[in-house]
C-alpha cells in the first residue's frame, strides 16, 4: 500500500506533466467584429475542427459561453476596457460583474482566464492606467469570494510596454508605466501564480523595418540568419524568442523573473492593403504552422533566456473580421474565412507534420515594397452611413480637398456618397499621407492601384518609391 506522502507525490507529479501538456498546446481568438460570421454554435464546432486547445473571446458573452459547455476547451473571458475604472473603486459592482457573467457558467464551461480589459496600456491614458491594477486585484477577490478558484487573473499588453526591447537583455519598460504601474501588475501576478499576457507580432516589426530585419528570420523559417546578444551571448534563431525575451528581462529589471509569459495573442496577416508589405496567405501559413510547432514541440523548447519553459498562447485570429476599423490586415488575420472553410490548412494541435498538407500555397507576391501610383477609396461593402461619417470627417480637414466635389464642380457628378467619399479620400490621402495620414477611415477605406478617375474628374493619388 502507497504511503500518503508518495501517493501525495505522484499526485504532484501527475498535475505538473499534465499542467506542462496542456501548456503545450494552442488556443485561437475568437473575434466577433464581422457582419457575416457563423452563429457561436457552429464557431465551436469550427474551433474544434482545428484542435484548439483553449478560445478567448474579447468579452464574457452568454451566448458563446453556453456553446462552449461541456467542451474541454479552456475559455478566457475579458472585462470590458470601459468597465475598469468603475471596478477598480467598487468592490460591489467587481461582484456583481463575476455573479453575473461568470458565476452561471463555471461549472459547465472550463473557465480558465479572466482578463482585465485589452492593451490598456497601448494607447494614451483616458484614466485608465492607474485603475488598471486595482480592478484586477478586485475581480480576484471577487472570484475567490465565490469559490472560483482555477481562474487566473491577468491583462493583455501590447509589446510597446517596453521602451527598448533591443538587444533582448536591454528589455526594459517605459518609463511612464515601470514604477507606477508594472511593478505592482508584477507582483499582483506573482502572488497570484497567474501570467504576464503580451501580444507578440513579428509581422509588425518586419514590416516596419524590412530592409534590415530577415523574413525569414520572422517567419521562423531562417537556416543560417543568427542574432547574438552581445551581453548574455544567447543566441537567436527568430524574432519571435527575441521579443520574449526582451519581455522577461524587462520583468527581471523589475524584481521579478519567475512569472510566466502567456502569448494573448500572435499571428500573420493572410492579406491587407495594396501599399502593407508581406501580408499574404503563403506567409501566414508558414508562420503559423511554424510558431505552433515550436510551441507544442516536446521535449518543450522555451527560449534561449528561459530554456524549457512551456508557453501558453491564442493565435489571432479564428476568422477574418470584415468589421475591424485600420488597415486593411486588421481584417485578415482569420485562420478561417466567415464561411468556415480554413484559408489554408493548418492543425493547432501540432499533430500533422507540414509534409501532410495537401494543398500548396499560393505564392507570396507582395514581399517587397509596392512601388508606383495608388488612390484611396470607398472600401467594398463597407456601410454607407459609416463613408458618409468618414466623408464628413475628410472634407473638414482643410486644404479645399472637398472643392471638386461641391454641387455643380467636375467631380460632383454621379451624386452618390460613394463617389464623392472615394474622391475625398484620394483626395485627402494624397495631401496628408507625408505627414501621417492614412487610407483606413475607420475601416471604410482601402488602397487600389486601379485609377478610378472618371471623365474631366482626375483623382489625386499617392506615389510609392
Amino acid at each position: 500500500m502507497e504511503t500518503p506522502v508518495g501517493a501525495m507525490f505522484m499526485f504532484a507529479l501527475l498535475f505538473c506533466i499534465s499542467s506542462a501538456e496542456m501548456a503545450g498546446k494552442v488556443g485561437v481568438n475568437y473575434g466577433t467584429l464581422g457582419n457575416n460570421l457563423p452563429v457561436p454554435s457552429r464557431s465551436v464546432e469550427l474551433l474544434k475542427s482545428l484542435k484548439a486547445a483553449r478560445v478567448k473571446i474579447y468579452d464574457a458573452n452568454p451566448k458563446i459561453l453556453k456553446a462552449l459547455r461541456n467542451t474541454d476547451i479552456q475559455v478566457s473571458i475579458m472585462v470590458p476596457n470601459e468597465l475598469i475604472a468603475n471596478i477598480s473603486k467598487s468592490q460591489a459592482l467587481s461582484d456583481n460583474w463575476v455573479q453575473t457573467y461568470v458565476a452561471p457558467f463555471y461549472a459547465d464551461v472550463k473557465i480558465r482566464y479572466l482578463l482585465v480589459g485589452n492593451e490598456i496600456l497601448t494607447n494614451p491614458d483616458i484614466g485608465t492606467w492607474f485603475n488598471l491594477v486595482p480592478a484586477m486585484r478586485r475581480i480576484k477577490s471577487s472570484l475567490k469570494a465565490h469559490r472560483l478558484h482555477k481562474i487566473k487573473v491577468g491583462t493583455p499588453s501590447a509589446t510597446n510596454v517596453l521602451e527598448s526591447s533591443f538587444p533582448p537583455s536591454n528589455g526594459t519598460f517605459r518609463s511612464d508605466i515601470a514604477a507606477p504601474i508594472m511593478k505592482p501588475m508584477l507582483q499582483f501576478l506573482n502572488r497570484t501564480k497567474s501570467f504576464f499576457f503580451v501580444d507578440v507580432y513579428p509581422y509588425f516589426s518586419w514590416a516596419a523595418d524590412p530592409k534590415n530585419i530577415n523574413l525569414d528570420y520572422a517567419l521562423f523559417e531562417s537556416k543560417n540568419i543568427t542574432y547574438t546578444d552581445p551581453v548574455t551571448n544567447l543566441t537567436y534563431t527568430n524574432l519571435f524568442d527575441q521579443t520574449i525575451d526582451a519581455i522577461a528581462f524587462a520583468m527581471k529589471r523589475l524584481g521579478y523573473p519567475d512569472v510566466r509569459i502567456f502569448i494573448a495573442e500572435t499571428g500573420w496577416p493572410n492579406g491587407g492593403d495594396v501599399d502593407q508589405i508581406g501580408c499574404n496567405i503563403h506567409n501566414a501559413a508558414i508562420y503559423n504552422r511554424n510558431v505552433v510547432k515550436r510551441l507544442t514541440a516536446k521535449p518543450i523548447i522555451g527560449t534561449p533566456a528561459r530554456p524549457g519553459w512551456p508557453i501558453q498562447s491564442f493565435l489571432f485570429a479564428l476568422y477574418n473580421e470584415n468589421q475591424k476599423p485600420g488597415p486593411g490586415t486588421e481584417r485578415h488575420f482569420g485562420l478561417l474565412y466567415p464561411n468556415g472553410s480554413q484559408i489554408y490548412e493548418i492543425d493547432l494541435s501540432g499533430e500533422t507534420p507540414v509534409w501532410e498538407y495537401k494543398k500548396p500555397l499560393p505564392e507570396a507576391t507582395n514581399n517587397e515594397p509596392y512601388k508606383g501610383k495608388l488612390w484611396c477609396v470607398a472600401a467594398k461593402g463597407a456601410n454607407t452611413s459609416l463613408v458618409a461619417t468618414a466623408l464628413s470627417w475628410a472634407c473638414s480637414q482643410g486644404n479645399k480637398t472637398c472643392d471638386p466635389i461641391k454641387p455643380g464642380k467636375r467631380c460632383y457628378k454621379p451624386n452618390s456618397v460613394i463617389w464623392h467619399a472615394s474622391y475625398a479620400f484620394s483626395s485627402y490621402w494624397a495631401q496628408f499621407q507625408k505627414t501621417g495620414g492614412t487610407c483606413s477611415f475607420n475601416g471604410v477605406a482601402m488602397s487600389t492601384p486601379k485609377d478610378p478617375s472618371f471623365g474631366h474628374c482626375k483623382f489625386p493619388s499617392v506615389r510609392l518609391a
